[in-house]
């Protein structure tokens, strides 16, 4: 394999289900390093893409290439071997496995024989899942389970992380917290392909953007200029300049988990200021004040 070749490099694929032709000559291509949002409506092919992708799907026309190694027909876990991690919609957790047990069933060098992600990584990165490691998977919440998730693909060492609604049905604090973490693991310098519907969340982790529609691309390009279009972005995702304010405006106080006080609390005429941890890329300001009373 060549480690100047992009991780992943998919070439005009199409793919049909039967009779219905899903995807139309899609083409993506993330490099080390880099991180690619997925975007779009309800059933344009973004799953069916990162599944192709994966093997889990056979591409009727097109190719597929891993570190420049031919992969259209590849199955899944060869796919896996050659350092793509895979977080499914539905989080696919065992469920009458320990959270330590879920973790380390999936450990494993990566491709070059490196481990970046042993086991105390992965409980420093979600301190949710040490403070839980006895527990059955069946007794998380939602939030913890994508967390579980997340942390069985890192411990196989993997190169390109694929996320496919990561955030989908979760609370909206936890949600913050989970795109918190993944901001975290851009910073570190994971490459990604993240698919979610959040254009906001996305594009702050992001270094460029692709829309599907109805199973071809509408748009891959820099997330600055997706929101420098408002018309696709109102054609194509839903989101309109008043909508998109409220997305991109100043922080909620929901992501300071890290303020001592806590959220929420009612305004009061003294405040205390901290200052708040977290990738700088998601959140939109360093300096947040909070309304605790002193």
């Amino acid at each position: 394999m060549s480690d100047a070749a992009p991780l992943i490099d998919a070439h005009d694929l199409h793919v049909h289900y039967g009779e219905s032709h899903v995807l139309r000559g899609v083409s993506l291509s993330v490099r080390a390093g880099e991180a690619v949002g997925l975007l779009g409506r309800n059933g344009m092919g973004k799953t069916t893409l990162i599944r192709t992708l994966m093997g889990h799907v056979r591409a009727s026309r097109g190719r597929i290439a891993v570190r420049g190694q031919d992969a259209t027909r590849a199955p899944p876990d060869r796919v896996a071997r050659w350092g793509v991690a895979y977080v499914p919609e539905g989080r696919g957790i065992f469920a009458n496995l320990s959270v330590r047990e879920n973790l380390v069933v999936a450990a494993r060098s990566g491709v070059t024989g490196r481990n970046d992600w042993p086991l105390e990584r992965i409980l420093a990165t979600f301190p949710r899942l040490k403070e839980r490691l006895g527990h059955g998977g069946q007794q998380l919440s939602g939030g913890e389970q994508q967390m579980l998730t997340t942390g069985r693909a890192l411990m196989t060492n993997p190169d390109l992380l694929i996320l496919d609604e990561a955030t989908e049905g979760l609370a909206p604090l936890v949600a913050r917290e989970i795109w918190a973490i993944l901001g975290q693991l851009r910073e570190s310098g994971m490459s990604a392909v993240i698919v979610d519907k959040n254009f906001a969340a996305v594009s702050a982790v992001a270094d460029r953007i692709m829309v599907l529609v109805k199973g071809s691309v509408a748009f891959s390009g820099y997330a600055r200029e997706l929101q420098g279009n408002p018309n696709l972005l109102q054609r194509h995702l839903g989101i309109s300049a008043s909508s998109r304010q409220r997305r991109t405006g100043r922080p909620r106080p929901a992501p300071l988990l890290n303020c001592p006080h806590r959220f929420p609390h009612k305004p009061t005429r003294r405040a205390c200021s901290f200052r708040a941890e977290g990738p700088p890329r998601y959140l939109l300001s360093k300096t947040i004040r909070c309304s605790a009373p002193r």
